[in-house]
């Protein structure tokens, strides 16, 4: 399999490089490390070549490390790498599996690792982060900032058709789809009408409606309620942090960018974190996990599970970074999960 590697800013090319590691274990990839990310945009000008986009579709699958620089304050580099990739190559799915590896990671009162165990399907590629708006007499008493939300019966159709199918193929049978259309009653009756179109093939599958704020009260208060989440663009940005939180934060979440049959994008969720750059320090764990979903995606499923299951047993034996309990290194922290793999 020919691999990509973003290995980005801050943080991201240590942890990537674990990740990388643990592919290379697993065997049968072949890596092509691209230069893209904050450093190279302030040495070349250039955010992402203009051959970029149809460079990655030439590859299996695309590794992704964080974007994000002080140096560059208005991340230009990281839109045109990230945002840009996920609308020319149409990663539709956003895909993120939330499961606490030990019950220590799980915050919630009175709750353990089994209580916490969903995963939410965001649209990738619509709602507001299309860029659709402007600033008119920015600077000024009279500034007026509009940002658009584009919601088409297409991406709508196709993030809840996923849902309802991967629900139906894994034995998840409760689907609940989160939207606002109480208070934005003309873009997110679309989503309404779709949910009830496709809710009516799928007899098989409980599914159910939430507002987004009811959603978020109930993924604190009663997470056992959910096994697939189905949502926009930036109500499922914000819900997966949550879900990053209860399985013991963002340092342990993985993430995928997919359509189906096509290149895809695997990231952890977490950003750059710049002050913990070249320390050591960062946690690999989620970068780790994307690659497992990156293996699990190009249909060698047994050797995602391996990995997991590696993961598991480092995370459980204390073997991890000291934002999730342990003592250990970037660096060491991804050798624990390595000589499991052994």
């Amino acid at each position: 399999m020919r691999i990509a590697v973003i290995a980005g800013d801050g943080i991201g090319p240590e942890v990537t490089a674990e990740a990388v590691r643990v592919l290379a274990a697993a065997g049968g990839c072949e890596f092509h490390h691209l230069p893209w990310g904050a450093a190279h945009y302030l040495q070349t000008g250039v955010t992402i070549p203009p051959d970029g986009y149809e460079t990655l579709r030439g590859f299996d699958a695309v590794l992704l490390g964080a974007l994000g620089d002080p140096r560059v304050p208005d991340n230009r580099h990281a839109r045109d790498i990230l945002l840009g990739t996920r609308s020319a190559l149409d990663l539709y799915v956003n895909y993120r599996p939330v499961r606490p590896l030990d019950d220590r990671l799980c915050p919630l009162k009175g709750r353990t690792a089994t209580d916490v165990d969903f995963v939410v399907f965001r649209e990738n590629t619509e709602g507001v982060y299309v860029g659709v708006g402007g600033r008119f007499k920015p600077g000024t008493p009279d500034e007026i900032a509009v940002q658009e939300e584009i919601n088409t019966y297409k991406g709508v159709s196709r993030i809840v058709r996923h849902a309802f199918a991967f629900a139906r193929a894994t034995g998840r049978r409760r689907l609940c789809m989160a939207d606002k259309s109480n208070a934005m009653p003309d873009g997110h009756a679309l989503w309404q009408r779709v949910f009830a179109e496709v809710k009516a093939e799928y007899a098989d599958v409980e599914a159910t409606h939430l507002y987004v704020d009811a959603l978020a009260m109930w993924l604190v208060q009663d997470p056992t309620r959910f096994e697939v989440i189905v949502t926009n663009n930036l109500f499922g940005d914000i819900i997966t942090d949550i879900g990053a939180a209860l399985q013991g934060g963002l340092g342990m979440a993985a993430s995928a960018n997919l359509h189906p049959g096509r290149t895809s994008l695997f990231e952890p969720v977490h950003g750059s974190a710049p002050p913990l750059a070249g320390k050591n320090e960062a946690n690999p764990v989620g970068a780790i996990l994307s690659a497992a979903l990156l293996l699990e995606t190009l249909g060698r499923t047994g050797d995602a599970r391996r990995i997991e299951r590696a993961v598991e047993d480092a995370v459980r034996a204390g073997e991890v970074t000291r934002d999730v309990g342990g003592t250990l290194g970037t660096r060491e922290a991804g050798e624990a999960v390595l000589r499991r793999l052994r």
